[in-house]
Parts: C-alpha cells; sequence; structure tokens
C-alpha cells in the first residue's frame, strides 16, 4: 500500500473512531423526555453522533458563493471512487448470480440500511378497510373506485394511530385480475395549496399535454392506485415522533439507524400490496409503483426492498435516489442532511456531511438500482428545470447499475453514452428517457406503460 493511502486510511480511522466515541458517550445521555422540534430534533440527532457541524449544500441562488454547479467539468472528480457492485467489501469479485443474491446484494443493501434509509422495527399490523366505492367515469372508462384506511394502532403509550390513505380504480369491464399501477401521491390539503400557488397555465404544463396518468392506466384495463404518503409519516423532522416512524420509536427519538421518512414511505406500498395479494381482481404480481422528485426517491427505495414489486418508473428522483452522491452537480449531500431534509434518511447519514464526506460512503445510488434487478425500472428526468435533479447523473447511475442486470440475465442500457433529450433507451430491462419539459412526470408516462406493458405481457407468457 502506499504512503499516502496509509496516511488516508490513518485519517479515516481516526475520524472513524471520534465520531463512534462521541456517540457512544453521547448515547449515555437520557434521549429528550418529549417531542422535539425539526431544529431541535435535528441538533438531538448531530449531538447522538457526535458532530458539531455540517457542511453546508448547493444554493439554488446562483449569485450565492455556494451556488450549485451545473458545468460538466467540475461534475466527475469524484465518480473514480465510485463502488463496484460486483467487487465484494474485501475486494473480491462476483463470479456469478449465485455470488449476488447470496453474499453481494445482502451486504449492499445492509450499507444502505444502516448508512442511508434506516433499518424497518417491528411494527403492528395493518388493518385494510374499504370505507367507500363508487362507480364512477374517468377518461371514458366505467370505473369503481375503492376509498381504502389502512389502520396502524399502537397499543401502548403515546397512542400514536397511522390511517393509510389509498384509493385504488378498476375498470368495470376489466376481467380476471388485472395489473395495478400505483402511485405515491400528495394529500387533498396539499394539492389545493397547489391550485392556490399556480396558475392554471402552470398547472397544465406540470401535467403535459397528454391526459393524467391514471386515465391513461385505466385506458388498458388495468387498475390505478394513489397512496397518500403523508398519511404514512409527515414530511418534517417533528412528525418522527408521530406516524408510523413515532409508532416504531414509541413516540420518542430515533436512533441514528432507524428509519427515515424515505423509507417508511416505501414501507407503505409493501403493506398496499399486503391487501392487493388478498383482494379480488387484482394481480399483486404485477404492481407497479411511480413516484416523482422526492416520491420517486422513495419509490426507487420500495423498488429495491420490497422483492414483490413487479416494475417501477423514477420520475426526476435526484439526490436521494437515481443521482450518485459522488457527482458534483445540483443538489448536494449538505442538502439533504439539513435540517429542512434530514427526517428523509437515517441519522447516521448525517456523518457524511460532517467529519466524512462523500467518498467515505460504502455504497452509491446506482447500487440501490442494481438491488431492483432484474426486474424492470425506468428512470426519468426533465429539462429545463430540473437541472437540480442532475439529469445526466442520474443517467450514469442507470448505466453502472447495468453490468448486474447482465449478470443476472437481464438487459441493462447497452450505452455509457448520454442520449440526446427525447431519445428514449427503453428496449431492455433498464429504461431511460428524459422529456423536454422541466420538473414533471407527464411526459414519459406513454413511454413508461408501453415499457412495462411489454414486460407485464412477458410475463404472462412464462410458463
Amino acid at each position: 500500500m502506499s504512503l499516502p493511502n496509509r496516511i488516508r486510511l490513518a485519517a479515516l480511522a481516526a475520524v472513524l473512531g471520534a465520531v463512534l466515541g462521541a456517540a457512544t458517550q453521547a448515547a449515555a445521555v437520557p434521549p429528550p423526555p418529549e417531542p422535539l422540534s425539526t431544529e431541535d430534533d435535528h441538533a438531538w440527532m448531530m449531538r447522538q453522533l457526535g458532530i458539531e457541524s455540517l457542511r453546508r449544500g448547493a444554493d439554488g441562488n446562483p449569485d450565492s458563493p455556494h451556488a450549485a454547479n451545473y458545468l460538466e467539468s467540475k461534475a466527475n472528480a469524484r465518480m473514480a471512487t465510485l463502488p463496484d457492485p460486483l467487487v465484494f467489501d474485501d475486494g473480491t469479485r462476483v463470479r456469478n448470480a449465485a455470488d449476488w443474491w447470496e453474499r453481494r446484494r445482502p451486504e449492499i443493501a445492509a450499507h444502505f440500511e444502516s448508512e442511508i434509509y434506516g433499518r424497518v422495527p417491528e411494527l403492528p399490523t395493518v388493518q385494510w378497510q374499504v370505507t367507500d366505492k363508487t362507480i364512477e367515469t374517468i377518461g371514458g372508462v366505467e370505473t369503481e373506485t375503492r376509498t381504502l384506511v389502512g389502520r396502524v394502532s399502537n397499543p401502548l403509550p403515546p397512542n400514536t394511530r397511522v390511517d393509510i390513505e389509498l384509493t385504488l380504480s378498476r375498470p368495470t369491464g376489466a376481467t380476471g385480475n388485472v395489473p395495478v399501477i400505483m402511485e405515491l401521491g400528495f394529500d387533498a390539503e396539499f394539492l389545493a395549496r397547489l391550485r392556490e400557488r399556480f396558475t392554471e397555465e402552470q398547472l397544465a404544463a406540470f401535467r403535459g399535454d397528454g391526459p393524467p396518468w391514471n386515465e391513461q392506466v385505466l385506458a388498458r384495463g388495468w387498475a390505478a392506485a394513489t397512496l397518500v404518503a403523508t398519511s404514512i409519516q409527515a414530511d418534517h423532522g417533528a412528525g418522527l415522533y408521530e406516524g408510523i416512524i413515532g409508532i416504531g420509536t414509541g413516540g420518542g427519538s430515533r436512533a441514528p439507524e432507524d428509519w427515515g421518512a424515505l423509507r417508511a414511505w416505501a414501507w407503505g406500498a409493501s403493506r398496499v400490496v399486503d391487501y392487493l395479494e388478498t383482494a379480488e381482481g387484482f394481480d399483486a404480481a404485477r404492481v407497479a409503483v411511480e413516484g416523482h422528485s422526492r416520491y420517486g426517491k422513495a419509490m426507487l427505495v420500495a423498488m429495491a426492498f420490497e422483492p414483490r414489486l413487479a416494475a417501477a418508473f423514477i420520475s426526476s428522483s435526484g439526490e436521494g435516489g437515481a443521482k450518485p452522491w459522488r457527482r458534483h452537480y445540483g443538489e448536494q449531500v449538505g442538502n439533504i442532511a439539513s435540517s429542512s431534509l434530514y427526517h428523509w434518511m437515517a441519522g447516521n447519514f448525517l456523518k457524511y456531511a460532517g467529519p466524512l464526506d462523500v467518498d467515505d460512503l460504502p455504497v452509491d445510488q446506482h447500487m440501490l438500482i442494481a438491488l431492483c434487478a432484474p426486474r424492470p425500472v425506468f428512470i426519468s428526468s426533465g429539462t429545463d428545470g430540473d437541472q437540480w435533479t442532475d439529469p445526466k447523473g442520474m443517467f450514469l447511475a442507470t448505466a453502472h447499475a447495468s453490468p448486474v442486470y447482465e449478470l443476472l440475465g437481464a438487459r441493462g442500457l447497452g450505452t455509457m453514452e448520454y442520449p440526446d433529450v427525447g431519445h428514449g433507451l427503453l428496449d431492455g430491462d433498464l429504461a431511460w428517457r428524459q422529456h423536454d419539459l422541466g420538473h414533471t412526470p407527464a411526459p414519459n408516462w406513454p413511454y413508461f406503460l408501453d415499457f412495462v406493458e411489454r414486460h407485464f405481457d412477458k410475463d404472462e407468457q412464462t410458463p
């Protein structure tokens, strides 16, 4: 080993020792006696980890001294340290599919749980109840729409209760068990605020020229489901004491390896699959999920950790989703570790905006995509207005996941060359397409539905 490498390893060992020692000392301090505000909870997690300060993230203001980088010439310096998904932590190579399933995949998943998204605790079961059933016409298709609530009750103090909100629509003329496309979506209050904030012209641009996604799904004879993310877990740090995370902690503060909101929202998608496995008229083996922006992050996590999901449409997911942490472009680690967004992640993630850096992460986001293999995943992005999410970075992560797909007999992207806007790479099991609008999934919905239909048809024909 060269002297510079020895020095780097020694320095890293010293930093890790300091972090672990401080965390151990902090862990001996009794946790706060009552729920904290977002800022105080963020500070408490830093105290548990022995972190005094965090590096700030990128600024969306181009005049700021901390403005986000949008120059390719400055973006890839750290991509040289991108971990190889087909090399074990001990440096030996994965030789075959058995090595992947038996050793490497569990190794990667454990890193994501420990360092990035957190571990799921033991939880009470979800009791699903149909609260309403209506017959309506959606996009010219007569449809039965069910409104469901998934109730989770904690019998122990503080008696936290969660009511998961799910809407499930199925064409009345459909026969047999139909595929389900499930979107992780917003609650009614948030949608109302959007309508107040933006003009109809702006909202129309977000929706694109085509019909709404659920109309496109129903027109194919499939079922369309909307799962309300914030009915599972609130989208702020103070909410960590409530929701499904609050049930897991008994209303107390999180430990550094406890899960954050992204993993909690992903857990909710798994509970919908539980329901579909028991409900008539739905094919639980052909459930595809879609999420946009922060919900794209969550649905990529869901696809990686829930093997029953058949496919995923991941739109503009950015940092914490399909964007590599090691690419210096757009949003950065410091943004996600800040008090406004840290609740998405495990507490341990804060270390990488403090004493550690992105080079020290044992995994990167191409490896999260690889955990989905060999199931079909469609990664999507826009152009103007979507640069914060790093479209090229998301493409590169998808390309770097391709060797795992190929090892398992599936088809990756087949290229490392970044394609032109509107030129989709859609023939494999990994797919990529960048549309010509901004931060919206709408223009890519028809391409995803064609993509997933080919895979659904192939699954039906497989004996």
